[in-house]
């Protein structure tokens, strides 16, 4: 008995799930983004109708058969917002991605070889964030012109430097480092060092970044929708339904439903992006700990 209790204890603690995954916004986080995805995933089954069906008349309120109610055209709008969500949540996830992966490699190249290469890459930085997230994403959409994946291509363009940045600022701490010097020191490559040495110690914070990123690109995404830069009606996209509800205040229910979704989209990846800070902050992660004791 004493050795199956010592393995159930060991199971139990291969299974314990980190402090700081127990708080309530955490929970919260994983649980609506966890159920956001799966609707982005099965929108098709789930979703009683079409996303562009004229399944009734025009502008009817919630109902049973209609849970959002309808929108101006008669198209059902619960099924409206759970097919937005097999545009946001996709293309948000492909432009943080490359925003990141981008970000990721000029940080690296300019925190490791330094000299000129840091300072023209950092000015290439500071001139994107000079502008506003939104006026500059405005006007690169503007210019690319309208359309879903040329809005995504405008918020890569602002959304970049954050991670050269933040990769750029950990590259010099860690290239300091001694076990980094050591390679050097044994003959390594600048790029063999830098991709084995360098870019797994600062891969935790990008992640981080990322998340709380998914968010703001969320966010940005909807907005230039809502300006007629992004999503092109018909596509059910959150940030077009939104627009199509500020032309009929009278019918609440045609944006209050696309916005809710926004709201609580962007609300669960800031709430996990918060955890995984957490997590990968031992500072944090030991007031977690106290504060559970």
């Amino acid at each position: 008995m004493s050795a199956l209790a010592l393995g159930m204890h060991r199971a139990r603690r291969r299974l314990r799930v980190p402090a700081e995954w127990r708080q309530p916004l955490a929970i919260a986080g994983v649980v609506i983004a966890s159920i956001w995805i799966v609707v982005a995933i099965f929108a098709p089954l789930i979703a009683p109708y079409g996303p562009l069906a004229l399944v009734t008349s025009s502008a009817e309120g919630p109902s049973l058969h209609h849970l959002f109610g309808t929108d101006e055209l008669g198209r059902d709008v619960f099924s409206r917002v759970l097919f937005g969500s097999r545009v946001s949540l996709p293309i948000a996830l492909g432009l943080v991605a490359l925003a990141a992966t981008i970000g990721s490699v000029v940080g690296a190249v300019a925190g490791y070889f330094r000299g000129v290469v840091d300072g023209a890459l950092m000015r290439a930085a500071d001139l994107v964030f000079a502008f506003p997230p939104i006026i500059l994403a405005m006007v690169v959409a503007a210019v690319l012109g309208r359309g879903l994946y040329n809005a995504a291509l405008a918020i890569v363009v602002v959304a970049w430097p954050s991670y050269a940045r933040v990769v750029r600022g950990l590259v010099l701490s860690v290239g300091d480092s001694e076990y980094v010097q050591s390679a050097r020191l044994l003959g390594a490559s600048s790029r063999r060092t830098l991709v084995r040495d360098v870019l797994p110690n600062v891969a935790g914070p990008v992640f981080v970044l990322a998340t709380l990123d998914l968010a703001n690109a969320i966010l940005l995404l909807s907005g230039l929708s809502f300006l007629g830069l992004g999503a092109q009606p018909p596509k059910a996209e959150w940030g077009s339904m939104v627009a199509e509800g500020t032309q009929y205040f009278q019918w609440w229910w045609i944006g209050t439903f696309p916005g809710l979704a926004i709201f609580t989209v962007v609300l669960a990846f800031n709430f996990l992006g918060d955890s995984l800070r957490d997590v990968f902050d031992p500072r944090t992660a030991r007031r977690v700990e106290v504060g559970e004791a």
